[in-house]
């Protein structure tokens, strides 16, 4: 029997004004494009208690384009600038009938978010260039060393590092402007 290795993720987000600009100014860096910009519909999953989310854990259905993937990430480490938290992803054929299957033994949907994505790696550090119904960000992944290299070649200071999640995002956008929390998704699709 193999042994499970444990995926630790450590990441950033940083807020930024326009994705176009960064991505180009990100090109000057002369990363491997991972890939170009694409749509992603992210689902977060759980018992109606929300005895996952009360455990400041996840289970992610992502569909992007034919590539879905399964999600779990555990509860992130409580203290430091960045995020890190056990995750185990794996590919899967087709994300919808996955959902119908999580539904069928208790599971829900208590949260759905979109973004068009590029991807990049620079150095070693997995920069995603996000657009969100909420603002844009970019989401640094990597050591910390590496974020930290990273984001001074960007000439992003830590202070403007996040820890937050786009579901703590969203709360917070809807919290400031007196809206009602929903999903956080495009227009066309609500």
């Amino acid at each position: 029997m193999s042994r499970l290795e444990l995926s630790i993720e450590t990441e950033v987000k940083v807020r930024i004004e326009h994705a176009e600009d960064f991505s180009r100014e990100l090109q000057t860096l002369n990363p491997e494009v991972i890939s170009a910009r694409h749509f992603e519909d992210n689902h977060l999953l759980d018992f109606a208690d929300r005895r996952i989310a009360s455990s400041r854990s996840l289970i992610r259905v992502r569909l992007v384009d034919g590539q879905h993937s399964f999600t779990y990430k555990g509860p992130p480490r409580r203290e430091g600038i960045f995020k890190s938290r056990e995750e185990l992803e794996t590919s899967i054929a087709d994300g919808v009938i996955l959902l119908q299957a999580l539904e069928r033994i208790g599971l829900s949907v208590y949260f759905r978010y979109q973004k068009y994505r590029r991807e990049y790696l620079l150095n070693g550090v997995h920069v995603a260039v996000d657009e969100t119904p909420i603002g844009n960000y970019v989401e640094l992944e990597g050591s910390e060393q590496g974020i930290v290299a990273a984001a001074e070649k960007l000439r992003i200071a830590r202070l403007r590092f996040l820890r937050s999640s786009y579901y703590s995002l969203y709360l917070e956008y809807c919290n400031a402007r007196g809206v009602t929390p929903g999903f956080m998704v495009f227009e066309s699709d609500t």
